[in-house]
């Protein structure tokens, strides 16, 4: 009998053929009577698949009293009680390092869009401005100072990137990691007026939220520019499009939003932004490798042999 397993939510096309040639996968997210899905086969269910965006629901967890196992699709797992998952002895899978260059490379290459006003010029040539005149003159990240939010296996790819492109680079974090070769700063406001950039790569959870407030956006200023490829919770949103909006902000590039897929309305036509709809990891090569560590996560588990990337 093949195990069974609750699939929260769509995933790689890949991940769903292993899933079914491995276990009766219960597809949460497409059931029209979820409800009875948990009260028909809640009981039976030892493992389920989600991703860090829906995790599991309080009332989904306590529909499975067998439940052991959590493996989920992304490096993040803010939706995902591990405090609760740790207290009934489940365990909880992510899938961490096999994304670090994508959602690296969708931080710099936000970062050329503002500055360089990439989609203006893009408009400017297709409407037929070129032939009028020259495009207006832009800034560069060479020579800027960069502050990273966050220097996990992520913000330390970035950091790496942005010195190629002859930055300089800070951080700030919990801890001041001393073999790193950028500046530590304890204080997120010190580090925000100090810099030209600041880039949000911390993970979303209590301690983060709202990390990036009013204080730090006005302190990083008129000239400074946001950055966020972590989690809309890490910033005090509304103060942010107010800033952007006054030009107390001086720019912002954005994957994440507080309330994803709504983007705040004032944000849409501001010239001062560059909006991507959360695809920091969203390449093929990258979505193929996360999908192969949860299969790799949840084949372990059943098999009574060590998580590969384990987080509970």
């Amino acid at each position: 009998m093949k195990p069974e397993i609750l699939q929260i939510c769509p995933m790689h096309p890949r991940v769903e053929a292993a899933f079914a040639a491995a276990y009766v996968v219960h597809r949460y997210w497409d059931a029209a009577d979820k409800a009875g899905v948990l009260a028909a086969r809640g009981p039976e269910i030892r493992a389920v698949a989600t991703d860090g965006h829906y995790g599991v629901a309080p009332e989904i967890m306590a529909a499975l009293p067998q439940l052991a196992m959590v493996a989920s699709y992304g490096v993040g797992y803010d939706a995902i009680d591990t405090a609760a998952c740790k207290a009934r002895g489940i365990r909880v899978s992510n899938t961490p390092d096999v994304l670090n260059d994508a959602v690296a490379e969708i931080a710099v290459g936000l970062m050329h869009a503002l500055v360089r006003r990439i989609p203006q010029a893009d408009a400017f040539v297709r409407e037929g401005g070129w032939l009028d005149g020259t495009f207006a003159l832009t800034g560069e990240l060479t020579g800027a100072h960069v502050g990273i939010l966050g220097l996990g296996r992520i913000g330390k790819e970035i950091a790496r990137r942005l010195q190629v492109s002859k930055m300089r680079v800070s951080y700030h974090g919990r801890h001041e990691q001393p073999f790193e070769p950028y500046a530590y700063y304890s204080d997120l406001t010190a580090m925000a007026r100090d810099v030209d950039w600041l880039v949000a790569i911390a993970p979303g959870n209590a301690a983060t939220r709202g990390i990036v407030s009013r204080e730090v956006l006005t302190a990083l200023g008129p000239q400074g520019a946001f950055v966020n490829v972590g989690r809309g919770s890490l910033v005090d949103e509304p103060a942010l499009v107010e800033l952007l909006v006054s030009g107390g902000l001086g720019g912002a590039a954005l994957d994440v939003f507080a309330d994803e897929p709504r983007v705040p309305a004032a944000l849409l036509g501001l010239p001062n932004v560059v909006l991507s709809p959360h695809q920091g990891s969203a390449t093929e090569k990258t979505r193929a490798a996360m999908g192969d560590l949860v299969v790799r996560n949840l084949a372990a588990f059943f098999a009574g042999d060590p998580l590969p990337t384990p987080v509970v």
